[in-house]
């Protein structure tokens, strides 16, 4: 009988998967730089700094009103800016002009000064549009309820050290 040569040599381990390391530890450490960029913002920075939530952005008598009143200020406003909204094809026209007059030599400040009143007055017509369903909505509602509002409104104004509707904390 004759002694065949073993194919491994004796001491080693099989390389199975050896790519799959490689694969796995860039993913683990970016995951995990991830998760510490969230954590280290929520952590990390003052209430003031971090930018609002969509629902808190309309100040204290967005948070005045009861859930059920944004819930519905919400819808009417949707409504109303898909039917005043400018085309993303305006938006992008802007932003064009915008690029086009800062690289403009010699620079032309009107041009960008008319861009940046368009803006403005497209930002001042959402504005109306939220009076406007704001009032429509508050025109709605009952004595008891616009007086909810109000204490609502002025409980919020008495606080302005902690976020509307957030209990104020206990210290033991």
């Amino acid at each position: 009988m004759t002694n065949t040569p073993d194919p491994k040599p004796t001491g080693q381990k099989p390389r199975r998967l050896g790519w799959l390391r490689w694969v796995l530890l860039p993913s683990l450490a970016l995951n995990l730089l991830v998760v510490g960029l969230v954590v280290g913002h929520v952590i990390g920075d003052k209430p003031d700094r971090r930018v609002p939530r969509v629902d808190r952005m309309g100040g204290p008598m967005t948070f005045a009103l009861s859930h059920e009143d944004r819930r519905e200020i919400g819808k009417a406003l949707r409504q109303e800016y898909r039917e005043s909204r400018p085309s993303r094809d305006a938006i992008r026209q802007q932003y064009q002009d915008v690029i086009a007059a800062l690289r403009a030599e010699p620079f032309d400040k009107a041009a960008l000064e008319a861009v940046f009143e368009a803006q403005l007055a497209g930002a001042n017509q959402r504005v109306a549009i939220g009076q406007k369903v704001l009032m429509d909505r508050i025109e709605t509602m009952s004595p008891e309820e616009r007086a909810g509002f109000a204490s609502r409104l002025e409980e919020g104004l008495k606080r302005p050290d902690r976020p509307f509707g957030k209990p104020e904390k206990t210290r033991p």
